[in-house]
């Protein structure tokens, strides 16, 4: 991972930021940073149900940081069955997001530096395809459309136009459909003490 990481800092050098992975002290700047980017509503949203209680994709998430280390971006990857294909057997893919980006550093390319370094490690481990829903004139530049996942369904309202999709490997979501499921590692509970 690190070979891409490094690869996506020297496309953007000089910067005022980094992506490297995420690490477990960045836990609580994450989801103040998603909470105040998508809102007290963000755990109602169809995506989050695939996500809830589950690890991301091994190797799969990421974080922007300010010179003084401050994650000011996110965005995570996450294991999915993407429907069947015409045989009945599941389609491995990822779910990406959410994406999110500190408001005071809107504009300087964090976001699409994020999705590149996504993009080209999620190619690196071998994956076929990433799923998302998200504004499509966005997502469109990075190679998302509509139209590969036109036979899928999210659990839950979701704005089908909203809904997109990207081939890794060519041919990967052909003949899916289905609703999306999570097939990721769920998060380990902690164990529970009970008085003797």
């Amino acid at each position: 991972m690190a070979a891409v990481l490094d690869s996506v800092r020297a496309f953007f050098a000089p910067t005022t930021f980094a992506i490297d992975a995420e690490n477990p002290s960045d836990v609580v700047a994450r989801e103040n940073l998603l909470d105040r980017v998508m809102g007290p509503d963000r755990r109602k949203k169809s995506s989050e149900k695939i996500r809830r209680n589950r690890v991301p994709a091994e190797g799969l998430a990421l974080v922007a940081r300010d010179r003084d280390g401050h994650v000011i971006g996110s965005v995570r990857l996450w294991n999915i069955e993407a429907g069947v294909n015409d045989e009945g057997t599941p389609i491995n893919a990822l779910l990406l997001g959410p994406l999110a980006v500190a408001p005071h550093h809107g504009g300087k390319g964090i976001g699409s530096a994020l999705m590149r370094a996504a993009i080209l490690e999620t190619k690196k481990r071998g994956h076929g395809a990433v799923l998302l829903v998200g504004d499509a004139a966005y997502y469109e530049r990075f190679g998302f459309f509509a139209e590969k996942a036109r036979h899928l369904v999210m659990p839950g309202p979701f704005e089908r136009s909203r809904f997109l999709a990207l081939e890794l490997t060519e041919g990967w979501l052909d003949g899916a459909a289905g609703m999306i499921v999570p097939s990721g590692r769920m998060l380990a509970s902690a164990p529970v003490r009970r008085a003797a």
